[in-house]
């Protein structure tokens, strides 16, 4: 295997070369908790929900605010994964195994790790249902759930990962399969694609393809290799400056970005993918590829889309300023399930995670929570 390595120089490189770390830098490491508890309790004055960075986070924070027996964390996984790095590992530059840890080592010390799935979300009556049967109340609840993967939404798929040719950097189980993918390319199509919903980490869809065309220069392959990038977005950047050095990467680099393109169907045994045109709603074009990374639909976890704490389409209903939720004033949201108008990576999440260890400070203290840090 040859591992990606790449040199860069000048404005716009130092440029793309940022861009391609966004989202891999890591936090500090939190004081490691050694198991979960065997005997959780029935009441907690502050539970969190979920185990990503968003609630490990908060669960330190709040670890120092009340103690840590008065936290506990709900989270079935029984593997913690620092998902930015799966970006790397699709293009052979890291191993998958340096992504994941016991869940039990990210938890703060001390703190309940209630090994569970939440299946209903009651914040009228303060509490909570697990998929083990229990009842879990709280005095404050703060929901951390991430973002859910929808690859059943795409014809075709999840089932169409059992070919070869196909990867996705999204999951643990397909991240590995865009590697080999890349590794195995001969010529023709390589396509990545970007779906019509809200994503976590919006920019990792392009980082492949870049990291991608640098892998195919450095192994002789670039001449033989059409790159495209069919994205349902109208713009290859939300952020105007940003936009204009990434076209001019994508001219200097030959790569053809198609917008509006929505992948609807893979049909992996006859390696064709196929997309709709969303200013021509029905109007569909069915591409052959060599290679194809799916980057599928997401949305708000299900548990999470019929429950009291959604908004009109899913996510958690939270004040924008403060992140305490606008109906119920003990339930906070924090991430990717959130409602809330940035990013979804855990970037963002550093940044939300002080602003809600602020608000949730005031309202212990009976204090309003402020609008403005």
């Amino acid at each position: 295997m040859t591992p990606l390595a790449t040199s860069v120089s000048g404005p716009r490189a130092r440029l793309f070369a940022c861009f391609l770390r966004l989202g891999t830098q890591q936090a500090g490491p939190l004081q490691l908790h050694t198991g979960a508890s065997l005997a959780a309790k029935n009441h907690y004055e502050v539970l969190v929900l979920g185990g990503g960075s968003g609630g490990i986070t908060m669960a330190a924070r709040m670890k120092r605010r009340v103690g840590a027996d008065n936290v506990a964390i709900v989270e079935p996984s029984e593997r913690h994964f620092y998902q930015p790095i799966w970006t790397l590992v699709g293009a052979g530059a890291k191993q998958l195994s340096s992504s994941g840890r016991p869940t039990a080592s990210v938890i703060p010390s001390g703190v309940e790790w209630i090994k569970a799935r939440v299946v209903e979300l009651n914040p009228d009556k303060n509490c909570i249902h697990t998929d083990t049967g229990k009842e879990i109340s709280y005095k404050y609840l703060i929901i951390a759930l991430g973002i859910q993967l929808d690859y059943e939404k795409i014809k075709g798929l999840p089932e169409g990962f059992d070919h070869p040719k196909i990867g996705s950097n999204y999951s643990v189980k397909t991240v590995e399969k865009t590697w080999k993918a890349l590794q195995d390319f001969k010529e023709g199509n390589a396509i990545f694609t970007f779906p019509n919903t809200p994503v976590k980490c919006a920019g990792a869809p392009q980082k492949i393809m870049y990291l991608s065309e640098a892998y195919f220069r450095k192994t002789g392959k670039r001449s033989k290799a059409n790159i495209i990038f069919n994205t349902s977005l109208g713009t290859i950047f939300g952020v105007k400056k940003y936009a204009a050095a990434l076209q001019e990467i994508i001219r200097e680099r030959n790569l053809t970005v198609n917008y509006k393109q929505n992948l609807i169907e893979v049909r992996a045994d006859r390696q064709e993918a196929v997309f709709e045109n969303l200013d021509k709603p029905g109007e569909t074009q069915v591409i052959s590829y060599e290679m194809l990374h799916v980057t599928p639909p997401m949305s708000s976890p299900d548990v999470l889309k019929t429950s009291p704490v959604a908004d009109a389409v899913g996510w958690v209903d939270v004040d924008k300023e403060t992140l305490q939720h606008k109906k119920y004033p003990n339930v906070f949201g924090i991430g990717d399930c959130t409602n809330l108008p940035t990013s979804k990576t855990a970037a963002a999440v550093a940044a939300q995670s002080g602003i809600l260890d602020r608000t949730i400070s005031l309202i212990m203290k009976n204090k309003k929570p402020t609008k403005k840090v």
